[in-house]
C-alpha cells in the first residue's frame, strides 16, 4: 500500500489556497465601501450611486460610497491601494486612475501593480460647456473668443489628472490656446461656479452637464466622441468644427486593492454586470447620456486590458506636466 508523506512545508502553502475559497464562499459578510476620490455630487459620483444601490440588494449587504477628494483623485486610490485585500474597499473612479504615475512620482503606490481589476461600468461623453452669457454662439466663435477678447479664460478642472484636465490639454493642443486653469476638488463645486459665473469654460461628462444644458443654465458647444450622442442630438462633435481625431471620454471602473482573492473579484464582477443590466440603471444612464458597458467588458480581464492601454495613452500627453 503506498503512502504519502505531507510535509510542514505542503500544508503551508495549501492554507492560503483554503483561506482564499473560504472568504470567497462567504463573501461578503459585512458592508462594502466603494471610494470615490472625488466630490458629492459629481458625475463619478452619481455613477457610484447608481451601481452601489443595486450591488447592494444583490449582496443582501450594504454597498456604502464614501467621497475622498483631493489631488486629483490619487488620494483616494491611496486609500483603496493601501486597503486589506478582501473585497471590502473598492474604488471606482475614471480614466484619472491611469494618469496617477505620469503625474505623482512619490505615490506611495504603484498605479500599475496596486489595484486588481474588477470592471468597466461605462464610457460617458464629454462636452465643452461655458457659463450661459458667453457671448460666443458655437466653437467657431468661441475659438476666436478665446484667441482674442478671451485670452487667458478661466477653465474649471478636477485637478491635474482628472478627465476634465485631460480635456482641456488635448484641447489646448490641439488649438494652440492656453487657459487659466482652476482647479476643484471635483467638478461638483466647478460646476457650481460655472452657474454662477465665476468661471468661464468646462469640459465635463454628460452625466453632470445635461441637465444644466437643457434647462438652458450652461451653453453647450460640443461633445468630444467621434459622433453626436442622442442625448443632445443638436450640439456637435469637435471634428465637426475642424478638430478631426479628438476621441474623449470618462470610461468608469471599478478596481479592489491588489491581492484580492480572484474569486471574490469575479463575485464582485458579476454583481456588477447584473447591475448594469438592470432597467433602472440603464434608463438612469440613458438620461446622463451614457450607458452600461457590454458584459464581457465588466470584467476583471477587459479592464486589465483597457487599464494598460490608457496609462500608456495619457502618459505621453502628461509628460512633464505639474502635479496639484
Amino acid at each position: 500500500m503506498r503512502t504519502f508523506k505531507v510535509t510542514t512545508k505542503v500544508v503551508l502553502g495549501i492554507l492560503p489556497f483554503m483561506a482564499g475559497a473560504a472568504m470567497a464562499q462567504d463573501y461578503p459578510s459585512q458592508n462594502i465601501t466603494i471610494v470615490v476620490p472625488a466630490a458629492a455630487g459629481g458625475p463619478s459620483d452619481t455613477v457610484a450611486r447608481l451601481i452601489a444601490d443595486k450591488m447592494s440588494a444583490e449582496f443582501g449587504q450594504q454597498v456604502l460610497i464614501e467621497n475622498m477628494g483631493g489631488a486629483g483623485g490619487s488620494l483616494g486610490a491611496a486609500r483603496v491601494a493601501k486597503a486589506e485585500p478582501d473585497g471590502y474597499t473598492l474604488l471606482l473612479y475614471h480614466v484619472g486612475v491611469s494618469t496617477f504615475g505620469a503625474l505623482y512620482p512619490n505615490l506611495p503606490y504603484d498605479t500599475n501593480t496596486a489595484f486588481s481589476s474588477v470592471g468597466l461600468v461605462t464610457d460617458v461623453p464629454m462636452t465643452l460647456v461655458s457659463r450661459k452669457d458667453l457671448e460666443a454662439a458655437d466653437v467657431a466663435g468661441l475659438l476666436d473668443w478665446l484667441k482674442g477678447e478671451g485670452t487667458g479664460a478661466t477653465f474649471g478642472t478636477a485637478g491635474v489628472g482628472s478627465v476634465s484636465d485631460l480635456c482641456g490639454r488635448q484641447l489646448s493642443e490641439a488649438t494652440g490656446i492656453e487657459f487659466t486653469v482652476v482647479p476643484y476638488k471635483g467638478t461638483g463645486p466647478a460646476m457650481t461656479d460655472l452657474l454662477g459665473g465665476q468661471i468661464d469654460l468646462m469640459c465635463d461628462q454628460t452625466t453632470n452637464t445635461a441637465n444644466q444644458i437643457k434647462a438652458g443654465e450652461i451653453k453647450p458647444y460640443a461633445v468630444t466622441t467621434p459622433e453626436r450622442i442622442a442625448l443632445l442630438p443638436d450640439t456637435p462633435t469637435l471634428a465637426e468644427n475642424g478638430l478631426e481625431g479628438f476621441n474623449l471620454s470618462a470610461w468608469h471602473a471599478i478596481w479592489a486593492p491588489a491581492g484580492t482573492p480572484d474569486d471574490v473579484r469575479n463575485r464582485l464582477s458579476e454583481a456588477l454586470q447584473k447591475a448594469l443590466a438592470d432597467p433602472d440603471v440603464i434608463d438612469r444612464f440613458a438620461t446622463l447620456g451614457t450607458t452600461p458597458v457590454a458584459p464581457d467588458l465588466a470584467t476583471p480581464a477587459a479592464m486589465d486590458e483597457r487599464f494598460t492601454s490608457e496609462i500608456e495613452r495619457w502618459s505621453k500627453l502628461l509628460a512633464g506636466a505639474p502635479a496639484n
